[in-house]
């Protein structure tokens, strides 16, 4: 029984091992755009019957169930939420933030392979050709493309809420359309897939991508000027934090009491 009691407690570590690693990852994006935080499910093992039904206990008490004594813990996989950030105005015309459902689109590269992939982060910037692309290490180019040509200063950028991208060029009043930005939704977003980056893309599970333009297909519309922070709450994973650690510890004791009682019943046997 000590033997069983030490592999649950161990399982139990090794659980909330991973629940630490992911805290910590929140935690340490807390000040990334559009970022999402997960969190840790877990499972109970398989259980172990001591007693079959219909047995009696030391007090001659029926048992109808049996004794049984579980495995311990196992993490079942990490859950993404996409709950709404904050929405933080920055007064940059190509800041954008998407006010409900929805995902930009960039193309990327994934284990050699080109593909499209989502993100809730609007940072926008030119690339040396005037491409829209998202702001991170990779420069991730908008998808569908949209190119503002080179004599239009940033604030003669103006994108409407529907997505409609318009420039009004250097000396001149009039606003020209040079795109049409696309969002995308899925059934299940929960199920995409995190490749770094602040990108996504989709799995089995997330379902294939609805496209369309804002408001439109239950998408929401967009906002200029401002970006959506990450949601990660401080203090509720400071608490997070300080319970998951006090666990960790609790294990490691249950480990070294039984360990004890081992080495009891060991010398006993003598």
């Amino acid at each position: 029984m000590s033997i069983a009691a030490m592999h649950a407690a161990a399982t139990g570590m090794e659980a909330l091992d991973t629940k630490l690693n992911v805290v910590a990852n929140n935690l340490a994006n807390i000040n990334t755009v559009g970022f999402k935080k997960s969190r840790v499910n877990f499972e109970d093992l398989l259980y172990q019957t001591m007693r079959e039904p219909g047995m009696r206990d030391y007090e001659d008490r029926p048992v109808p169930h049996g004794i049984q004594v579980g495995g311990g813990v196992g993490v079942s996989g990490t859950q993404l939420d996409f709950t709404h950030g904050p929405i933080d105005p920055t007064d940059r015309k190509l800041d954008l933030a998407i006010g409900g459902e929805g995902f930009f689109q960039v193309r990327t590269v994934n284990n050699g392979e080109e593909l499209i992939a989502y993100t809730r982060a609007g940072n926008l910037v030119r690339n040396a050709d005037g491409d829209l692309v998202l702001a991170n290490s990779e420069g991730s180019i908008l998808e569908p493309p949209i190119n503002i040509p080179e004599n239009v200063p940033e604030n003669g950028i103006v994108i409407a809420n529907n997505g409609r991208v318009a420039v009004r060029q250097e000396g001149s009043s009039q606003l020209i359309e040079v795109g049409q930005i696309e969002l995308a939704r899925f059934v299940n977003p929960e199920g995409l897939l995190t490749i770094g980056k602040n990108l996504y893309i989709e799995t089995d599970a997330s379902g294939t991508p609805i496209t369309g333009n804002p408001l439109e297909e239950g998408l929401g519309d967009l906002m200029q000027g401002v970006l959506e922070g990450s949601n990660v709450d401080p203090v509720r994973e400071l608490v997070d934090l300080i319970f998951t650690q006090r666990g960790f510890e609790l294990n490691s004791q249950s480990i070294k009491s039984a360990d004890e009682a081992l080495q009891v019943v060991t010398n006993l046997r003598r």
